[in-house]
Parts: structure tokens; sequence; C-alpha cells
């Protein structure tokens, strides 16, 4: 039988708030790094943004904003989605086989008012 795949949450900022909108810039999400460290999100890659203030979603890629500045800015056309102060949720998910489901777990970050991962 065939190998199936089954797409899960990888990982989660949950409730970060957003810093900034810039419509001008050419797309994505702006993150701080320390918080895409911290999560596991490469620069680049995909991710899910749900706005808890007005329920939009958005799927786009992560940039990668100062280490420990805090930024969760969405940029370009995605900035029409949000404004400072609201809170968002930002998620990737991963493809994983059988096998790989045994004890799998997403990584939750959790932060502070001032996106700041709180420590576990």
């Amino acid at each position: 039988m065939a190998s199936m795949y089954r797409t899960l949450l990888a990982s989660k900022i949950h409730n970060c708030t957003l810093t900034k909108t810039n419509i001008n810039y050419v797309g994505s999400i702006s993150i701080d790094q320390s918080l895409l460290t911290a999560a596991g999100i490469l620069a680049y890659e995909q991710v899910q943004v749900v706005n808890v203030n007005n329920g939009e979603r958005l799927i786009t890629y992560a940039i990668p904003a100062p280490a420990d500045s805090g930024a969760v800015e969405l940029n370009g056309a995605a900035a029409r989605l949000g404004v400072p102060g609201d809170l968002v949720i930002i998620m990737t998910y991963a493809q994983l086989s059988r096998e790989e489901l045994e004890g799998f777990k997403p990584l939750v970050i959790l932060v502070d008012h001032e996106n700041h991962a709180l420590a576990d």
C-alpha cells in the first residue's frame, strides 16, 4: 500500500500583536527573527495568518524582521487584512507519514504583549 501523508500543524505563534502594515511593500509578513527561530519558521517559508480581531485569513510567506524587535507586519495586499493592534496567529504545516505521526506535537509559541516569546 502506498504511503499516505497527513497535513498537520507544525508550529504556530499564538496571539501576537500586529505592529504595522505597509501596503507599498512587495508582499508577505515580516516577523521578528527571534520569533521565527523559536517557532522553527524559515525565511520565505509559507505561513497561514489568521486575524483574531476580524476573522481574515491569508497564506503568504515569512520575511525576517530584526531580532527582538517585536515586529509583526503585514505587507503588500495583506496589509488590507488587519490594522496595528490586531491579534494574529501565524501557523505552518507539515506533511507527515504514518510513521512520523507517532508522538508528534506541534511547536506552539506564546508571546507577551510586546511579541516576545514566553518561557515554557
